[in-house]
């Protein structure tokens, strides 16, 4: 039997590593995949709701963002609104975006959407790839 004593020592060791590393929160309570096409300013993602399950911040990520417009894609401006049922809803910041990560902090629990603000050039604007992540 003490042939066994110290592999059973390091399996002791390893299972309360492994625990330890199982306790840390390394995802955002919820995320989806879209894109959009043709927006104008003043369009709005879906509603997706925040339980504030965790700590994560919420973030919109674009990518392959191009507009219409003859100077070409440089830079969007994002809203974020928390939903209010028979309330105006509440505006939680402007972010600027050149195609990639804005983030707005850990929200509190509520129906989130974005509405796209303003972009640089052109009518009309599109990302092939939106993540947005809560």
């Amino acid at each position: 039997m003490n042939a066994h004593a110290p592999e059973s020592r390091w399996s002791r060791r390893w299972a309360v590593l492994l625990g330890f590393a199982g306790a840390v929160p390394a995802h955002a309570e919820g995320s989806r995949t879209t894109y959009f096409t043709g927006w104008h300013p003043g369009n709005e993602s879906s509603r997706w709701t925040d339980n504030n399950t965790d700590g994560v911040s919420t973030s919109v990520t674009l990518s392959g963002c191009h507009t219409d417009g003859a100077n070409g894609f440089q830079k969007a401006n994002l809203k974020l609104w928390k939903n209010r049922d028979l309330l105006p809803d509440d505006d939680k910041g402007t972010r600027s975006n050149s195609c990639g990560k804005s983030a707005w902090g850990d929200q509190s629990s509520g129906k989130y959407y974005f509405e796209l603000f303003s972009f640089n050039s052109g009518g009309t604007m599109s990302a092939n790839k939106v993540v947005i992540a809560y």
